[in-house]
Order: structure tokens, then sequence, then C-alpha cells
């Protein structure tokens, strides 16, 4: 069964997932990024300039198979189309199609009112299904 975290109070859901997706390459992971498309085209702008000491290898999910097969974080907006992987991170407000082919799946979820209540909508939904969820409040 997929372990479900959230991540709650992340003041720049951005900057969090950067340094989030920073560790998860240092750990050799291999990490799926479902979100809306602005919200992705952000994301990869940003883990490009992010920090001038590091490089975080990733790619969009239209990328060749090739490189999304050589990349350990992959960018796409369907999670269903997105390769079955050991972590989903969602940056969406829904919940993620397919997000039971991960072992992992972190949900992060920023400070406004908004953000929030669709993550409480996520919740529920993966509480009624039985699924263990782990909390992390980063305030």
């Amino acid at each position: 069964m997929t372990e479900i975290a959230f991540h709650f109070n992340a003041p720049d859901k951005l900057a969090y997932a950067c340094r989030l997706l920073r560790k998860a390459v240092g750990r050799d992971a291999k990490v799926m990024v479902t979100g809306d498309a602005e919200l992705l085209r952000a994301l990869d702008e940003m883990l490009w300039t992010f920090s001038p000491l590091d490089f975080v290898p990733h790619c969009r999910a239209s990328a060749e198979s090739a490189l999304r097969a050589a990349s350990p974080i992959v960018l796409g907006e369907d999670a269903a189309a997105l390769p079955g992987s050991e972590v989903l991170l969602n940056l969406g407000g829904e919940v993620p199609a397919g997000f039971e082919r991960f072992e992992r799946l972190i949900e992060l979820v920023g400070v406004d009112d908004a953000d929030r209540g669709l993550s409480r909508r996520r919740w529920q939904h993966y509480a009624a299904r039985g699924y263990a969820i782990i909390k992390h409040d980063l305030a």
C-alpha cells in the first residue's frame, strides 16, 4: 500500500519542493512531480536557479523516453501518464490519478486557505480508503 505523507504549512511551496527534490536526488530516489502546467513551469525554472552550487537533474514528461528514463525527476501534469516509481510529489489540488502505483506519495500544502481546503479533501479521500497518513507540519 502506498505510504502517504502530507507536508503542511510550506511558506513557499516551490522553494520547499526544490529542497525536497534535491534531497531525493542525493538519495538516488526517482521522483515524479505532478501539478498544473503553470506550477510545473515555475518549478522547472526554479530547479535550474534555486541554488548556485547544486544542479537538480530533471525533465518534463514530454521529453524523449531515454531522457525520462535517465532523469531522477520527471515533471508532468497527468500523474496517470507518468511511469510508476518510488515517489510521487503532488503539487496540485486534486488527488492524482494512479497514485497507488507509487511506493510513496507526498502531498505538499502551502499556507493559503484555498490550498489548505483542497488538501483536506485529499486527506479525507485517502483516509476513507484506509491509507495511513503521516503528517509533517513545516511551521
